[in-house]
């Protein structure tokens, strides 16, 4: 059972007060102002992504604009005391996670049984699924890395929609909304998320904040692993809704490096499918622009 961190009456009105402040302050005061407000360690996450629209980061827009694409960027440090932004009205809105579902799809499976563990084999049933990866046996390792749809919508029948309904309300992802149809409702239904509520469901996962096993954290931290060298470890997962108009590209993920901890979340418009390249592309480079990476 997952619960949440109880806040007293006067810690509430804390941080509904510098929330309330924060939003009047001038943006380029916002950083510095941050370190000398002493709030709940819970609020320095919505502290950190809080603003009133004029934050636009120009270096970020320009990756944006070279490409001729609509899209945004979340940027955020551990502590959510250093945000970059792209297109805050676009940051905010939901849309629908895509295959970055499987980021808490794959702990849900794990959780409720429906596989034993990493390396359980589920058939492919020999029907040309429209991606030559696809079309082979699969294991969550393959799955994950491949956005096997039909590996995931074999386990949501497993699962079922009311444990989706349950652990959705209880990580707190998006609008906690699965439906209509239980094997597409991250695909194309009524689950939506934003790019800050991506960041934030991020964090959670890093700090490991839902009553899942260690070796599910473990299994999934495996899984996300897209880059390694000696200066930072990158971890991420795309996503690309199709079946939607416009259709929406997702690139979302976390960067451990010796400078700390970075939680990223890009979406853009996609057009064709040469664009979604650009999902990695652009956030590659902004991550390189605020020497992250």
């Amino acid at each position: 059972m997952i619960t949440k961190p109880a806040v007293n009456t006067s810690e509430s009105e804390r941080i509904t007060e510098v929330e309330t402040s924060f939003e009047n302050t001038p943006c380029k005061y916002r950083k510095k102002r941050l370190r000398y407000i002493t709030v709940p360690a819970i609020a320095w996450a919505i502290l950190g992504l809080a603003s009133s629209g004029d934050c636009e980061d120009q270096d970020m827009a320009k990756l944006f604009a070279d490409r001729q694409v609509e899209g945004t960027i979340v940027i955020s440090s551990l502590d959510g005391s250093q945000t970059f932004v792209h297109n805050e009205t676009r940051a905010k809105t939901p849309y629908v996670p895509a295959s970055t579902f499987k980021i808490l799809n794959t702990l849900i499976a794990l959780n409720e049984g429906a596989l034993a563990d990493d390396k359980v084999v589920l058939k492919w049933d020999g029907k040309d699924k429209g991606v030559v990866p696809w079309n082979r046996d699969q294991t969550l390792d393959t799955a994950f890395k491949s956005s096997c749809i039909w590996f995931y919508q074999e386990l949501a029948q497993r699962i079922g929609m009311r444990t989706y309904e349950e652990h959705l309300k209880k990580a707190a992802y998006g609008n906690a909304k699965p439906g209509p149809e239980l094997t597409t409702f991250w695909l194309h239904g009524d689950l939506k998320i934003s790019a800050i509520e991506q960041v934030e469901f991020l964090r959670k996962i890093y700090r490991k904040e839902f009553p899942y096993q260690p070796s599910s954290y473990e299994i999934l931290q495996r899984l996300m692993i897209l880059e390694q060298t000696p200066a930072y470890t990158l971890r991420g997962k795309t996503g690309w809704a199709w079946e939607i108009s416009p259709q929406v590209g997702w690139f979302v993920g976390y960067v451990e490096a010796k400078g700390g901890r970075w939680f990223f979340a890009t979406n853009i418009d996609i057009s064709s499918p040469e664009q979604t390249r650009l999902r990695q592309e652009i956030t590659v480079e902004a991550l390189k622009l605020k020497g992250i990476l």
